[in-house]
């Protein structure tokens, strides 16, 4: 068996990386997420748009989001410059955590094959590093879980501050970007608590695995 600490702390933070960034891509990825919504939405939210017509919106703007070189679209709904600007400033952050995903899945995966080929072992001290990649992951939900419980369209101001330093086209109208209207706080609220809940699913698999491993392995 052969431990680096080196080694180890580079799987601990591939695994801990891969752990966010999947998790945020739950709801950038998975449409039907937002699908289940739609229904929801008031005759004052929708302002004349049919269903299908936010689905094609809210698809042509994820595509836009995800798709590098994608030219920018919101179907039949009308856009300002300053609304295109800030998805635009999106699709940086969308692309990134794809990137981060891809670059930390591959990492991982490719450490593990180690460790079953060559008999590599990940420890930090006497403890597994994924169980740092847990723990670490699971706190990151439940400090935001609580500052988002107490004030969460303030928690979301915040969080538009420090990932769009300067900048307030993130700040919509609904007549000039009647979007804003089928992207009210809620979905994102929901958004959050599914990213949330798939870091705690996995951060708690994770721990649990390694509370019932046998001391020698």
């Amino acid at each position: 068996m052969k431990t680096n600490t080196c080694r180890s702390v580079l799987f601990a933070f591939a695994l801990l990386l891969l752990i966010l960034s999947f998790s945020i891509a739950l709801p950038i990825y998975f449409r039907p997420f937002y699908y289940l919504h739609i229904n929801s939405f008031s005759d004052i939210e929708k302002q004349g748009f049919t269903a299908a017509e936010i689905k094609e919106a809210y698809n042509s703007l994820l595509d836009y989001l995800t798709i590098p070189g994608k030219e920018f679209s919101l179907g039949a709904f009308p856009y300002s410059d300053r609304g295109a600007s800030h998805f635009k400033d999106c699709k940086f952050l969308f692309l990134l955590d794809t990137f981060v995903l891809i670059i930390s899945g591959v990492t991982t995966a490719i450490m593990l094959v180690f460790k079953r080929l060559r008999g590599w072992q990940f420890k930090i001290g006497k403890f597994s590093a994924s169980l740092y990649s847990a723990i670490a992951a699971v706190a990151l939900p439940i400090i935001v879980g609580v500052l988002a419980a107490i004030d969460f369209e303030k928690a979301f101001k915040i969080f538009h501050k420090l990932f769009f330093p300067g900048k307030t086209d993130w700040y919509f109208h609904p007549q000039l970007d009647p979007i804003i209207n089928v992207l009210p706080v809620r979905f994102f609220m929901n958004c959050a608590i599914l990213i949330g809940a798939s870091i705690l699913i996995i951060s708690v698999a994770i721990i649990i695995v390694n509370i019932k491993k046998k001391p020698t392995e």
